[in-house]
């Protein structure tokens, strides 16, 4: 089962000899600390246009130099920045920020949030902001990583997202009002992404917390979803989350569907879970099988498996970045340099590409500073140290200057054909796009740890071993460290266990009619207990089992690996 991981390895000690080869010949020191400059200013170009013209509303209009709220009025771009800045070494920004935004943001609001981008960009960039505070020099609470005020944020905004779960089948709504849950009227219509990307977050969320909610709703969710594949093994774009329906049945990997893919591999690799891994091998297997075409990926029907769409799709770049995750390095490279052809013909990426015309789709024509293909050189460029991956990073840096960057900040592109601008820049611009062109020109940033470098938490276990590497980036770049959640899931299990003894020293031997209804049935005395607090009902535990404590044997490309793998 653990074939890919296994496979992993052995690619990784085989290309770590090219990379510090390739760093030395086709990346010169100067030249990697010129890009990562120019990056850096792009940066804090756009993050100073929006504060100063957007802030507090969600996103920059970079056009007009003013802001809007678009994903739920939640200062979104300066949440979706904070990690970055600690990326580039921005310490005081960083908590001045994390400081800012505990005043500021407030989750009780009449306002309708997609589920799917609150938990990627304002749970996911609130734990990561919470993860990387020891790093930055914030002021650390007693309990840290398993406490703090950032987590408590993160917390809070999920909670607000648990009634979108709340269905026949546990997958989730497509949007929910923050204040009053899902509105009677909401469509149960949402795409296959919205069903399948919350496992990082939530699985996060809970072993921080020593709340299972989380964790349990996302594997419900990912559990229906795997249910209602075809009997060729594929999920379509759209599904009734009431009915279990699919609603748009065409099949692939781009929108609609991407992040669902990306997370049972990330997933697996971060909770070292087989199940997940396993979910997503059948898939790929499909996926090679009906809609792969000359290292292309294509739509295709999700029952029959013949072609719907004979297109390229931007958000599919991510693929190849995932394919090096498992070790499948020679079929990335070969699928990163059909994606970057696109690139070079027309300075970035369109939304859509026809493949057997090699032009743009109608409709389809613009380019929204996406960083997916950023993502995938840098993932690869990593792995293999291909001068071509590098390359792209060149590219992409000279083209987002030279056709994106205004007065204020970067605008997206509204057609690519002619370069005509939108009134845009969206904050994945910051969360993502900059910080992937950065990593891939800083191979000696902290997040790139092998593991020769660590530090110890100060939580309920003091030995805990955090920041070794083996990072795991969310779907909005977000990066999460593994070894916090063993960190502080294994000191919950502990508390549970303390707490199962004194509720055996507090609860009577056996029944009695005080401690019974008038069905017989037991009546709740747990409030009179030593061990919990007044009105607490006892919670079920999980089974108790031996935990190995994480360590870092083995952190390359993002990935942990302890010893049982």
């Amino acid at each position: 089962m653990l074939k890919y991981l296994c496979t992993t390895i052995l690619c990784i000690f085989h290309v770590l000899p090219v990379i510090n080869h390739a760093k030395g010949e086709e990346g010169t020191d100067q030249e990697m600390a010129q890009y990562r400059e120019r990056i850096k200013s792009m940066f804090y170009h756009a993050y100073n246009s929006y504060l100063d013209n957007a802030f507090p509303y969600d996103e920059l209009r970079p056009l007009t130099c003013d802001g809007q709220d678009t994903w739920g009025s939640f200062s979104l771009t300066l949440i979706d920045a904070l990690d970055t800045l600690l990326i580039l070494g921005n310490h005081t920004e960083f908590q001045r920020v994390a400081s800012l935004l505990q005043d500021t943001v407030d989750f009780d609001i009449d306002v309708n949030a997609s589920v799917f981008e609150t938990n990627i960009r304002v749970v996911g960039g609130l734990l990561s902001a919470h993860l990387l505070s020891k790093r930055a020099g914030m002021e650390l609470e007693v309990g840290w990583p398993c406490s703090g005020p950032l987590l408590r944020m993160a917390e809070e905004a999920a909670r607000k997202l648990l009634p979108a779960f709340q269905t026949p089948t546990g997958m989730p709504y497509g949007t929910v009002n923050l204040l009053m849950g899902v509105n009677p009227t909401e469509t149960p219509v949402t795409c296959t992404a919205g069903v399948g990307t919350f496992i990082l977050e939530f699985a996060t969320l809970s072993r921080l917390t020593g709340d299972p909610v989380f964790e349990d709703v996302a594997r419900k969710a990912l559990r229906s979803l795997w249910k209602t594949r075809s009997d060729i093994g594929l999920v379509g774009n759209h599904i009734d989350v009431i009915s279990s329906k699919w609603v748009a049945q065409d099949a692939g990997i781009g929108a609609g569907v991407d992040s669902y893919f990306e997370y049972l591999v990330k997933g697996a690799i971060m909770l070292q879970d087989e199940e997940l891994l396993s979910m997503f091998s059948e898939y790929d297997k499909s996926i090679k099988n009906y809609t792969k075409f000359d290292d292309w990926y294509l739509w295709v029907q999700m029952h029959k498996g013949t072609v719907s769409m004979p297109v390229f799709q931007s958000l599919e770049a991510f693929w190849p970045g995932l394919q090096s995750l498992l070790g499948d390095l020679e079929n990335a490279m070969r699928t990163f340099h059909n994606y970057y052809t696109v690139w070079r013909q027309f300075g970035g990426l369109p939304e859509f590409y026809s493949i057997p015309q090699g032009y743009t789709v109608d409709k389809r024509e613009g380019y929204p500073l996406r960083p997916e293909l950023i993502e995938s050189a840098m993932y690869l460029y990593r792995a293999t140290g291909d001068p071509t991956v590098l390359q792209l990073g060149r590219d992409a840096v000279e083209s987002i200057e030279k056709i994106t960057r205004v007065h204020c900040g970067f605008a997206s592109v509204k057609d690519m054909r002619d370069h005509k601008l939108d009134n845009r820049m969206e904050s994945f611009f910051l969360a993502e796009t900059v910080k992937y062109l950065y990593l891939l020109f800083d191979p000696d940033n902290f997040l790139h740890n092998s593991g020769s470098q660590f530090h110890t938490g100060n939580g309920p276990q003091g030995d805990c071993v955090l920041g070794a590497g083996g990072y795991i980036f969310n779907t909005e770049a977000h990066p999460l460290d593994p070894a916090a959640l063993h960190c502080c899931s294994r000191a919950q299990g502990e508390r549970w266990e303390l707490q199962d003894i004194l509720l055996s020293f507090s609860e009577p031997v056996g029944p009695s009619a005080a401690q019974t209804g008038e069905e017989g049935d037991p009546a709740d005395v747990s409030s009179e207990s030593i061990a919990l607090k007044p009105g607490a009902r006892r919670k079920s535990r999980a089974l108790s089992c031996p935990m190995q404590p994480f360590s870092s044997r083995l952190a390359v490309l993002g990935q942990i690996f302890t010893d049982s793998t």
